[in-house]
């Protein structure tokens, strides 16, 4: 069955974005104006905040808004990062992190979206601080476990989003991740700008370099196979943005050779998922080469 196509609402929030970000029901109306299939919903502010939108009733029109732009929802990126990290102690104090996921869960379910994302939150090079790094891994491993079991209890997909910027970048460690917290419920996130930052460059990793050779992208992928369960499409200049995590350069303005990486997505990886969407995050004009980047995609769309 050919993929749907969306794009992170997020895109127009961050960064350059920051001062004036673009609002949510205007990304809704261009998307649909531009004939996507649907949108992944940054559930942060300014757009689609748990606390904005407390009521069944504001989600309800939130719902409908997309429906009515002919859109569907292609996951949702909670906001964790403003909340202490999975590894933290303060994730632990009284099961702080586990409740915050059930809180977005709910949203995710109230506006049907089929997966929500998660990510390790703290910076690969410091770490948790007072806490040390097999210990916070354990705890990571602890969590997702339980939020990937309630997560399917309910029918939607648990996706880790490993990026340069967060712990346990490392190719080995992304790999052992899906690994050690072994739910069938519980998926990697394959952002290919990410992962070539990590698995070919091998950016911001302590200690020892680790990384894939120069086709990092694909080797990580195939290491990952029946183990992805979303993607994000995007290129990649092999820089950082702001020296925290990947530039997500517009397609054609980066390195990736799309036209053997894509054959690898849908021949070698086991991916079954319904959706690829599209992260300009970071990219001063991702509203304006939006439509560019659609355009881009729809050779590939067409033929798987």
């Amino acid at each position: 069955m050919a993929k749907k196509l969306s794009i992170g609402s997020w895109a127009y929030t961050f960064g350059p974005y920051e001062d004036d970000p673009v609002p949510f029901d205007t990304v809704v109306k261009r998307l649909g104006e531009l004939e996507f299939d649907g949108v992944e919903v940054g559930a942060f502010k300014p757009h689609i905040d748990i606390n904005d939108y407390p009521m069944r009733s504001d989600r309800d029109k939130i719902k409908a808004l997309i429906a009515e732009n002919n859109l569907e929802i292609s996951g949702l990126a909670a906001d964790f990062w403003s909340h202490p990290g999975p590894g933290t102690d303060a994730a632990q104090e009284d099961d702080a992190y586990f409740k915050l996921f059930k809180r977005n869960l709910q949203l995710a379910l109230d506006l049907g979206s089929p997966a929500i994302r998660v990510d390790t939150v703290d910076d690969p090079e410091k770490g948790v601080e007072g806490v040390d790094r097999r210990t916070a891994w354990n705890r990571i491993v602890s969590v997702w476990q339980r939020c990937a079991q309630v997560a399917e209890d309910h029918g939607v997909l648990l996706v880790w989003e490993f990026e340069p910027g967060f712990m346990f970048n490392k190719p080995s460690e992304i790999v052992a991740m899906v690994n050690e917290v072994n739910h069938p419920n519980f998926k990697v996130l394959f952002d290919t700008c990410h992962a070539q930052m990590c698995a070919t460059v091998g950016a911001r990793q302590p200690g020892n370099t680790e990384t894939l050779g120069e086709n990092g992208v694909i080797e990580l992928a195939r290491q990952l196979k029946g183990q992805i369960g979303h993607f994000h499409l995007i290129d990649s200049d092999n820089t950082l943005h702001g020296d925290e995590t990947s530039t997500h350069a517009p397609f054609g303005e980066g390195i990736l050779k799309f036209d053997e990486i894509i054959p690898v997505i849908m021949e070698e990886t086991g991916y079954d998922g319904d959706w690829f969407s599209i992260d300009l995050c970071f990219w001063a004009g991702a509203w304006e080469v939006t439509e560019n980047a659609k355009t881009f995609l729809a050779p590939y769309l067409e033929k798987y």
